[in-house]
Order: C-alpha cells, then sequence, then structure tokens
C-alpha cells in the first residue's frame, strides 16, 4: 500500500491489522478446532510460528505507509518516544480496533461451523467459556493455560509487550545498521515469536489492546 494523507495511513493500519489479526486468530482456529492438529505436542509452536508470520506480513502490508503500528501500545510508544503526532494516536488507535474486529470476524465466518461443532453454544456472548470472551478469559481459570491467575496474566502481559515494543523502536533505530534492508518485519516477528515461546504461557501474549 502506498497512499498517503492520514485517510491513507488510517486504511494502511486498518488493513494490516486486520491481516494480522486474521492470521494469528486463524492459526489459533485452525489448531484448536481441525483434527489433524488438535491435541498434538506441536501446537503452542504452530500458534507462535503463525502469529510471527501473521506479524511480518501485515508489517510489509502496512509498513510503507505508516511504518507499520498496527498496535495501539506500538503507537503510543512511538509518539512519546520517537515524536509521532499526538493528534494522530486517536485516529490510528480507532483504524486498528477496527482493523481488530474486522480481522476476527474473518476468522469466526470461516471457523463457525467447527465452533458450533465443537460444542461452543456461546458464540455470540461473552465471558468465560464463549467466543468473544476467550481472549480476555483465556479459558478456564482465567488463564491461558487455565492454572494462572489475572495478576499473573497480567504481569506476563506487561513484559511481553515491554519486549514487543523494545522490538519495534529497535527495528526503526537507524544506529542498526542493516535493518533498512528491509529486515525490520522480520525483526518485529521474530520478537513475536520470542515472546511467544517464552512468556506467552499464563495469557496467551496478548500484547496487542486492538486484539
Amino acid at each position: 500500500m502506498k497512499e498517503k494523507g492520514l485517510t491513507g495511513e488510517l486504511v494502511a493500519e486498518m488493513f494490516g491489522t486486520l491481516v494480522l489479526v486474521m492470521l494469528g486468530d486463524g492459526v489459533v482456529a485452525n489448531v484448536g478446532l481441525a483434527p489433524r492438529l488438535a491435541g498434538t505436542a506441536y501446537n503452542w509452536n504452530t500458534i507462535t510460528i503463525g502469529w510471527a508470520f501473521a506479524v511480518i506480513i501485515a508489517v510489509y502490508i502496512a509498513g510503507g505507509v505508516t511504518g507499520a503500528h498496527i498496535n495501539p501500545a506500538v503507537t503510543i510508544a512511538l509518539a512519546v518516544k520517537r515524536g509521532f503526532p499526538w493528534n494522530k494516536v486517536g485516529p490510528y488507535i480507532i483504524a486498528q480496533m477496527i482493523g481488530a474486529f474486522l480481522g476476527a470476524a474473518c476468522v469466526f465466518l470461516i471457523y463457525r461451523d467447527g465452533l458450533v461443532a465443537a460444542g461452543m453454544p456461546n458464540v455470540w456472548s461473552t465471558g468465560p467459556g464463549s467466543v468473544f470472551g476467550s481472549a480476555f478469559w483465556g479459558g478456564e481459570g482465567g488463564s491461558a493455560t487455565g492454572s494462572y491467575s489475572l495478576v499473573t496474566a497480567g504481569i506476563a502481559e506487561f513484559f511481553g509487550t515491554m519486549v514487543l515494543l523494545w522490538g519495534v523502536l529497535a527495528s526503526g533505530d537507524e544506529r542498526n545498521l542493516g535493518l533498512k534492508n528491509n529486515l525490520g518485519p522480520f525483526l518485529v516477528g521474530f520478537t513475536v515469536l520470542a515472546v511467544g515461546m517464552s512468556l506467552g504461557g499464563p495469557s496467551g501474549y496478548s500484547i496487542n489492546p486492538a486484539r
């Protein structure tokens, strides 16, 4: 995407976040619902790798227009540390939220039959055990694994998001020679992969308020 101006920037953020959530949530749904993957030992690795590539693709989609924030936390961090205009923060976050909702809606349309077949009748409700509440609640017991408290999950999200933001800021740091050779998206993607594999257990590593 190459269109400039605020409208073009917002469209880029929306589509970048849409693709991010559609691919990221899609791999989670695929692992959770597909018989060929469900219950296998490599489920978590499949999810973390899938999310990493979702980030890489999304960054390439929006990167040429906005630098690919695709995350409200990144937008705020760039406003604080890198001089991103504060008057754009609100519109960017709204565009990201819209993109995330549309991306999740795409996954829902694709996997709705599987969700119903898996015995999830609360498709349109929120809270524990529901489809739309699963990202926040994480699962039984209030966490991604069912054995961590919400406080522990919050701590994991804090540090996971902190590492993500460090990776994003490092990818745009001109002192890191070589990253200008179109490698920035891979650094961000591999940062997400590392966070997911190391810190993702308690909360499922959302590390993105738009999700």
